[in-house]
């Protein structure tokens, strides 16, 4: 089988990142009861993304997939399709976890066409739709 790159679209790039959101959401809800950290407070907001980052490095480096890629059926890869590395997942998500509105905005305004966020341009990775040909 040959694999075909498409570029995935924001539209499924938005739902998966929403549904890695809500999923770790949960898992940070619990953390702050017991840590008794408020939801709007500096470490709160800090805890959020700092999960967000490892979640998203962990599993984009080790399977190109966090679990709302994976329901969309999109992923990360290096330019040609091929597997990133752990130092890549970790700058790509950087932008997600901590700089997002930044990321999306220069996003927008210099790299439409190519779908790809600044920090995806910095980490030399694409989000593609797995389509399989045989």
């Amino acid at each position: 089988m040959d694999e075909i790159i498409v570029l995935s679209s924001w539209g499924d790039r938005f739902w998966a990142w929403l549904i890695d959101v809500l999923l770790i959401c949960l898992i940070w809800y619990k953390i702050i009861i017991v840590l008794e950290v408020g939801v709007f407070t500096i470490s709160g907001i800090l805890l959020l993304s700092s999960l967000l980052f490892i979640y998203w490095t962990s599993l984009e480096g080790y399977r190109g997939q966090s679990v709302g890629k994976m329901f969309l059926k999109i992923a990360v890869t290096g330019p040609y399709g091929e597997q990133i590395r752990f130092r890549d997942a970790a700058a790509e998500s950087f932008g997600k976890a901590f700089l997002l509105p930044v990321d999306v905005l220069m996003s927008l305004i210099l790299f439409q066409k190519s779908r790809q966020r600044l920090f995806n341009k910095i980490s030399n990775t694409i989000v593609i739709n797995r389509t399989e040909i045989e």
